[in-house]
Parts: C-alpha cells; structure tokens; sequence
C-alpha cells in the first residue's frame, strides 16, 4: 500500500495541485472515500480518471441518479427477461445465475485486482443514499440472495466521490469521508492545465486567452461562468479558425463556447458596453460575438 500511497502526483493529461494530490494519497492509505466537490469544470470527475491511468488501475464509473439505490450497485436480478426466455424463448432459465448482473460496487468488490470506483454526483439520489452506500462500503461484501453466492472483497476499492453540493449530504457520511474542495484553478496553474491540452501556443495569444477569459468570470451576475473545459473548447475553435491575439484584443469571437445561458450572453454584452464607456470608447466600433 505504501508504494502507492507515493505514486499519484497527476497525469499526463491531468494536473493536480500538491494539496490535491497529497489528499487522494491520504484517502488511499486511510482506506476512505474521498469526497470531492468544487464548481462545474473543475475537473472534479476527470480526476477519478487520472488516478486510475496514474496508478495502473480499472476504473468504474457508477452515474447517480434520483433513482438510485445502494443496493443497486451490488446487483440487480433480472427477473423481467427471465420471464420472457421461459414464455418465448429457448434458453434453459433454470440458471438463475445468468440474469445476475453485478453493479458496479458488485464489480469493484469482486474484482480480483484494486479499482478505482467513482460514484459521481452523489447529490442527485435521495437522502437516505449516502449512508446506505457507506454501509455497504464498510461491510465490504454481500450475498446474492437469489443464488446464495457472497461476494467478499479482495481489496479495497479506491474510492472517489463526487457533489455539486446541490443537497446537503449527512453528517455520518462526511465524518466517514475524506474531503477536498477542488479551488477554481488561478491564472498560473491554468496556464498549466492548458498547456497539457494546447501545447507551444504563443505567450502573447494565451495571456490575451485568459485576459478574456478571467475577465467573463469576474462577472458576478452571470448565472454560469465559463469553466476550464469550456476555455480549452474556446481555444481548440480560436485556433481551428485562426484567431489572432490582436483579433481577441476587439472581440470575444464563438462567445457561445464559454457562455452557455441566452441572459448570461446578454450580461457580456452590458459589460462590455459598460467598459467601452468607462474607457471612453462608446462611439468606436461595436465588438463582435458570433
């Protein structure tokens, strides 16, 4: 376990803060969950991901729904094909075993080998779904009650738990996790994160990228600012239609890249007027957004 513990430090396509990465390193060799939150686009899911192509392991995406149960990610028993291979089929239905499928808690637990297991945005299911899950994650096994097979866990699963906070989750559940808040990156560890997905762009061209592109966020009233995935969308656009940094000074050229909400497009439209006043420019041409 030690040797893991030492070895995420982020990925090639993933850039982790030291404070993050020395938090995911902790979950490991607590054995806990590691629950993360922090705002749209801070790459909150991609992380479960990096861990996994960092530490050489299978990773298993569990998407919460409203409807989600606990029990459901140890196995469902599909009672209802079972029903239609006896009345039209011609399979032998005697083996119930064959229309067992294992969730995917069920498969972290029966794999041979560790797995990262994310169970992402865990605020969508009801209230009662987060403590349910932790038991089941303490317990670490369970029976398949229609064969009387148990399913007892080789390993520890390394696991990675998301929230957009849309609800409060329960305090038993967070004093059983870890925590970490992914902060909004700043300017300097965006550059990095850009520079993984756009290398060897030009100095001039990202300082004016990311003039722009912290300047929309430091609009208060926009309902959704422009995440780190939506600047890496711009810049791919930017640079497929040949935008200069000259261009970018005037304009915000595919503004619909960054902003995604019809009164958020007109909050950029207000603020940049407002600048062009304040700058005495109100009678030069009118920017463009396309």
């Amino acid at each position: 376990m030690s040797s893991t513990v030492k070895n995420y430090q982020g990925s090639d396509d993933y850039i982790a803060s030291e404070e993050l990465a020395n938090i995911v390193n902790a979950s490991i060799a607590l054995g806990r969950p590691l629950l993360v939150r922090g705002e749209p686009g801070t790459g909150k899911t991609l992380l479960a991901m990096s861990i996994a192509k960092s530490l050489n392991k299978r990773l298993i995406v569990w998407n919460i729904k409203s409807t989600s149960k606990a029990k459901d990610g140890l196995y469902v028993y599909d009672t209802v094909q079972r029903l239609n291979d006896s009345r039209f089929g011609d399979k032998d239905v005697s083996n119930i075993e064959s229309y067992i499928k294992l969730g995917e808690l069920g498969q972290a637990f029966d794999s041979e080998e560790q797995v990262v297991l994310l169970i992402d945005e865990i605020d969508k299911a009801d209230i009662e779904f987060p403590n349910d899950l932790l038991n089941e994650l303490d317990e670490m096994s369970f029976r398949i009650i229609e064969t009387g097979r148990e399913i007892k866990a080789k390993t520890r699963p390394i696991v990675i738990i998301t929230s957009n906070n849309e609800k409060e989750l329960p305090d038993a559940f967070l004093r059983r996790c870890v925590f970490h808040y992914i902060e909004f990156p700043d300017r300097e560890l965006m550059r990095e994160i850009v520079n993984v997905h756009h290398p060897n762009l030009e100095e001039k061209f990202i300082n004016q990228v990311l003039d722009k592109f912290y300047e929309l966020r430091s609009i208060n009233t926009l309902k959704k600012k422009p995440s780190t995935s939506e600047l890496i969308d711009w810049i791919g656009v930017l640079l497929r239609f040949g935008i200069s940094e000259e261009r970018l000074a005037e304009d915000i050229p595919f503004v619909g890249s960054l902003i995604k909400k019809e009164q958020d497009v007109m909050e950029v439209i207000r603020h940049q007027r407002q600048k062009d006043y304040q700058n005495n420019e109100s009678k030069g041409p009118h920017r463009r957004y396309y």
